[in-house]
C-alpha cells in the first residue's frame, strides 16, 4: 500500500520540476516568467514539503533531529526564502538553484531519515533555539552561495565573452542588493537564536558548547560590522563578499568543526 507521505513527496517533486523547467525555458528564451504561476507552483511544492517535514520531525517523543531531516528542512527553507525574495526583486533566475536543492533535500529526508532514531527530548525554549540556529545557518549559507556567485559573476563580466549561466543571472547590482537582504535576515535570526541559547542552555561548558558559542559570536560580530559598514560607509562589492565568506567560515568551523571533534575524536 502506498503511504500518504510518499504520495505527497511525489507531488512535491512534480511541482518543483514543473517550476524549474518553466522558469528555465522562459529565461533561456529571454522571456519573463509569469510570477503568479511560479509563486503558486512553488507554494504547492513547499506546502507538501512542509507536511512531509512535520510528519518526519515532530514525534510523540520530541523533535527528530536526524541529519537527513535537517537537510530537508534547510533546503526547503532556502527555497522558501528564494521565492519570497523573488516577489520584490527581479531574481527569479536564482530559483533555478533553489529548486534542485530543495528537491534533493526532500528526497534524502524522505528516503534516509530514521523516525525511530536521533530523537531527543528538549524544552520548548531549547527546541526553538535549535530551529532558529538551523534557520540562521540556512539563510547565511544562502548569502555565502550568493557571494560566491557574485565573485564569479564579477570576474566573468570583466571578460569580453560571458558564459551562459552569467547571462541568466540578474544584474550585479540586483545580486548585491539581494545579498544584503539575506545578510540582514540571517543576522536577525542569528541574534534571536543566540539570545534563546543564553536563556535556555544550562551550561555551555558542561554541554561542550563553549567553542561553538565563541565562533558563533565572532561570526555575529563580523556580520554586524559588515552591515554597519554597508549602511554607514557604503561598503559593497568585493569587501562585502569577503566579509560574508569570513563570517560563514567561522560559523561552519564552530558548528561542523565542533561536531567532528566531539563525535569523531572524543567519541561524545
Amino acid at each position: 500500500m502506498i503511504s500518504l507521505p510518499l504520495v505527497y513527496t511525489i507531488l512535491a517533486l512534480i511541482a518543483y520540476t514543473t517550476g524549474f523547467w518553466y522558469s528555465f525555458m522562459h529565461l533561456l528564451a529571454k522571456r519573463e516568467p509569469n510570477r503568479w504561476f511560479i509563486g503558486v507552483i512553488l507554494s504547492i511544492g513547499l506546502l507538501l514539503h512542509g507536511y512531509i517535514l512535520e510528519h518526519d520531525m515532530l514525534t510523540t517523543h520530541g523533535v527528530n533531529y536526524d541529519v537527513f531531516n535537517l537537510m530537508s528542512f534547510t533546503s526547503g527553507l532556502m527555497l522558501l526564502l528564494s521565492a519570497v525574495y523573488s516577489t520584490y526583486r527581479p531574481v527569479i533566475a536564482l530559483n533555478l538553484l533553489g529548486i534542485p536543492v530543495a528537491a534533493t533535500g526532500l528526497i534524502f529526508g524522505f528516503a534516509f531519515s530514521h523516525p525511530d532514531q536521533f530523537t531527543e527530548e528538549h524544552s520548548l525554549g531549547l527546541d526553538i533555539h535549535i530551529i532558529l540556529s538551523l534557520s540562521a545557518y540556512a539563510v547565511l549559507l544562502m548569502a555565502t552561495i550568493q557571494a560566491v556567485l557574485m565573485w564569479f559573476q564579477d570576474r566573468e563580466l570583466k571578460k569580453k565573452q560571458k558564459r551562459l549561466w552569467v547571462n541568466l543571472l540578474p544584474p550585479f547590482q540586483v545580486m548585491e542588493s539581494l545579498l544584503f537582504d539575506m545578510l540582514i535576515t540571517g543576522f536577525v535570526v542569528l541574534t534571536i537564536a543566540l539570545g534563546f541559547g543564553f536563556f535556555t542552555v544550562d551550561s555551555f561548558l558542561a554541554q561542550h558548547l563553549a567553542h561553538k558559542t565563541v565562533f558563533s559570536l565572532i561570526s555575529w560580530v563580523v556580520y554586524g560590522v559588515l552591515l554597519i559598514g554597508h549602511f554607514k560607509f557604503g561598503w559593497r562589492g568585493q569587501k562585502a563578499i569577503r566579509f560574508t565568506l569570513i563570517g560563514f567560515s567561522l560559523l561552519a568551523v564552530g558548528f561542523i568543526g565542533s561536531k567532528f571533534i566531539l563525535e569523531m575524536i572524543l567519541g561524545k
